[in-house]
């Protein structure tokens, strides 16, 4: 089982930075992000997500905000099916419908600025042969940046006619430095242990979760694990809408995360490997 750190705890920041380092996750209770608003986005967008209103805002070729259908979800990296899932990419800048914008902002910026907190929390503990190699300090990576994406995620019920093994999220890795992730409306989200056992992540609502992406293991080469993860099927009775709504803390594109990549450079690949980007 993850560990759950109280937020507001006097070693929050240490024993935060420890599990990021030895499970590549960390589970967070007492933060400051409103539960009653993540509440009310995950029951306004499960209403957007039925609607023919989401048609009206396809994703932009070129700036990736707006509405992905399930015929144009992710396909993981490694795997040829498409995952099970729609979304819609919210940026400060890009389209939102309307009725959508005011929460949709607010939520982004409340979890903007925990990951900033963060950040700098995972700055502040990393040992300095690791963090020498850092082009820059890690809070000032993401000073000013407009590439920081928030994901409202749709697993539609399961109908029975899905390609034989897919999955609502297949094995993967995130890409960023960090994701913020409120629990849930429905279980099924799983991290993948050292030992190669998958472990369910805590889904008790009110809980943040967060883990790191592949921007941040580049950068510290290695010294905080991108882990792998994935989201599984309902089973039963529980064949039911998920929702979920990470935030995926990205660098400006100039930032450079090793010798070997850019963050620009790093994202263009990773987005080719998913089939989003030609």
């Amino acid at each position: 089982m993850l560990p759950i750190i109280d937020y507001t705890s006097p070693n929050a920041a240490q024993a935060f930075t420890e599990s990021l380092h030895e499970t590549g996750f960390g589970v967070l209770a007492n933060h400051p992000i409103n539960s009653d608003l993540v509440q009310k986005i995950f029951t306004d967008w499960q209403a957007f997500f039925k609607a023919d209103e989401k048609f009206d805002f396809p994703f932009g070729a070129d700036s990736y905000d707006g509405y992905f259908s399930t015929a144009v979800s992710e396909t993981a990296k490694g795997n040829d099916i498409k995952d099970v899932k729609e979304f819609y990419h919210v940026y400060p800048w890009g389209r939102i419908p309307t009725s959508l914008k005011d929460d949709a902002l607010q939520y982004y910026a409340d979890a903007n600025a925990l990951a900033a907190t963060l950040l700098g929390w995972v700055e502040q503990h990393t040992p300095t042969d690791i963090s020498a190699h850092y082009s820059q300090p890690l809070s000032s990576m993401i000073a000013g940046s407009e590439q920081t994406l928030l994901r409202v995620l749709h697993y539609p019920p399961l109908t029975g006619d899905e390609p034989a093994g897919a999955i609502r999220a297949a094995a993967h890795t995130d890409i960023n430095l960090l994701t913020v992730l409120p629990a849930a409306n429905e279980p099924g989200l799983q991290v993948l242990t050292r030992s190669g056992e998958w472990l369910d992540v805590p889904c008790d609502f009110g809980l943040i979760i967060i883990n790191i992406g592949d921007m941040l293991q580049e950068a510290s080469q290695g010294f905080y694990p991108s882990t792998t993860h994935r989201v599984v099927n309902p089973e039963g009775a529980r064949n039911v809408s998920r929702l979920s709504l990470p935030l995926f803390l990205h660098p400006k594109p100039e930032v450079r995360l090793s010798t070997r990549y850019t963050a620009e450079a790093y994202l263009n690949e990773r987005l080719r490997e998913l089939g989003m980007k030609k």
